[in-house]
């Protein structure tokens, strides 16, 4: 038997703790009549082969587990483009009031009062965050706001008997859910490029837009964490065509208080609820990505919304709707969070966030864009891009230097995307952090650029103190484990 170090994780698999006749919990005898189990034939008892261990064992197994964990609440992530941020506990147990988490919603609308006043009042909230009035909390993420948003273009072409707009511009350097999103709503895909200061180029556009075009997608700020200078000139050359102009509001936390989407000439966008306005993010969920849209577009915005007539509030569908993106409501629990949200940090707050968001990420591009090339001289927003070519020449790749950063208890930030910079390093702060957290930041990405040049195998083989090491990432892509394997090939996966 191997025993671990003093202090080491032991996290054996919980069938090799297995002892026959072990059990983690006395069940009090039966004060109902026993009933008979179904047919053998529906049990999979033989199959499962479940671990016999003492509840202390269980405990321990599971909080071993959750130490290698990485989250905001352990160490920094400056995940860019994903806004990995502090959010409030106490929007946490708000979400999980009886009167928020207990309701159900096939409820009639006259016992979720409160609930539906929640909802109009959040609508509400967002359609004045954003300058677009008609708001929809149905979808579930934003790549499905995005989606939303795209039919309401379509439908808006087709009611105007405007037919031929079967054109999407995108950016090419736009989030890739956004010609995901236009492809699967019918919507060609052609490609807008950017020109040498990282902009959307201005005449390669003008030169795209025509009758056909239905919407140009533009993600603000863009994944290279810049305001687009010339946005009022692009908004109105395409409208000029007839077109309308779509927002990628993943990340609205450079705008709040700031700007309005709406008073810059678009038309439609979606926000990230889960990233801007609190809700813990990553693991998969969970999300929601409402969509926004300007007055001559509310009537086809998806069902249901609620409304309100005198002290009322009903579910409704808009006249001309696209009918329901998913079912029910969309994630009531995310809605819950970012009302709280919103409330608690009020209008002065919100552009608190924008400010400090943008002074952090502004603050680690001067400091390290010497090092790791990008922009110096350029302001950001929210996020900043790192091009590390000078180490690339040197043999230590961006990935390299993102498994370092483990080694120091920090999370590697986005990389190789925008995609049209060369080794990329997205690196999002977010307003939450602290300038002692960004100043040991700076200076753990300087200790790298020194390590690279002293020792560059550290970077090839890191990380070393993390509980993986190297993973065979394309491996693991093409052949995941996605479901739980019985001995050798449980033990082999771990």
């Amino acid at each position: 038997m191997n025993v671990p170090v003093p202090g080491e994780i032991d996290r054996r698999l919980l069938n090799e703790r297995s002892v026959p006749g072990r059990i983690g919990l006395q069940m009090p005898g039966l004060d109902v009549p026993e009933q008979p189990l179904p047919d053998a034939g529906l049990l999979r008892s033989q199959e499962a082969r479940l671990p016999e261990v003492s509840q202390p064992e269980v405990v321990r197994y599971f909080t071993a587990l959750s130490r290698m964990n990485f989250s905001v609440d352990t160490n920094f992530y400056p995940l860019g483009s994903c806004t990995m941020k502090y959010n409030p506990r106490v929007n946490e147990e708000l979400a999980f009031l009886p009167g928020m988490a207990g309701i159900h919603p096939h409820q009639p609308d006259e016992t979720v009062q409160g609930a539906l006043q929640l909802i109009w009042e959040l609508q509400s909230d967002l359609g004045e965050i954003t300058g677009l009035p008609g708001v929809c909390l149905g979808p579930l993420a934003g790549a499905q706001g995005e989606y939303s948003g795209l039919m309401i273009a379509r439908a808006y072409f087709a009611d105007r008997g405007d037919t031929g707009r079967t054109v999407a511009l995108i950016p090419d350097s736009a989030h890739g859910t956004n010609p995901a999103s236009a492809a699967m709503a019918g919507l060609e895909v052609v490609t807008v490029p950017s020109d040498a200061q990282g902009n959307v180029d201005v005449e390669a556009l003008r030169g795209l837009v025509d009758q056909r075009t239905c919407v140009f997608m533009l993600t603000l700020p863009s994944t290279l964490g810049l305001f687009e200078p010339n946005i009022l000139e692009i908004t109105g050359i395409v409208h000029q065509a007839g077109g309308l102009i779509y927002a990628d509001g993943a990340n609205l936390n450079a705008l709040l208080g700031i700007v309005k989407l709406g008073d810059l000439g678009f038309d439609i966008a979606h926000s990230n609820l889960h990233k801007t306005f609190s809700t813990p993010h990553g693991g998969g969920g969970p999300g929601a990505g409402p969509v926004l849209v300007s007055d001559e577009l509310a009537p086809f915005l998806p069902t249901p919304l609620v409304t309100r007539d005198g002290d009322t509030y009903r579910l409704t569908a808009p006249e001309r709707s696209i009918g329901r993106v998913n079912g029910f409501h969309g994630s009531f629990g995310v809605l819950v969070r970012a009302y709280a949200y919103i409330r608690a940090v009020g209008v002065e707050g919100m552009r608190q966030v924008a400010e400090n968001a943008i002074i952090n990420a502004n603050y680690i591009r001067v400091a390290l864009s010497d090092e790791f090339g990008g922009d110096a001289d350029r302001i950001c927003m929210h996020e900043c891009v790192f091009s590390p070519q000078a180490q690339k020449a040197k043999g230590v790749s961006a990935l390299d230097i993102s498994k370092r950063l483990i080694d120091y208890g920090i999370h590697p930030p986005t990389m190789y995307f925008p995609l049209i910079v060369p080794e990329a390093l997205m690196v999002e702060p977010t307003e939450t952090e602290t300038k002692d957290t960004l100043d040991r930041f700076i200076a753990v990405m300087r200790q790298i650029n020194r390590e690279i040049d002293e020792d560059p195998d550290l970077l090839h083989d890191a990380p070393h103190d993390a509980p993986n090491t190297r993973l065979d990432e394309a491996g693991a892509a093409r052949n995941p484990y996605l479901r739980w394997q019985p001995d050798e090939d449980s033990q082999a996966a771990d």
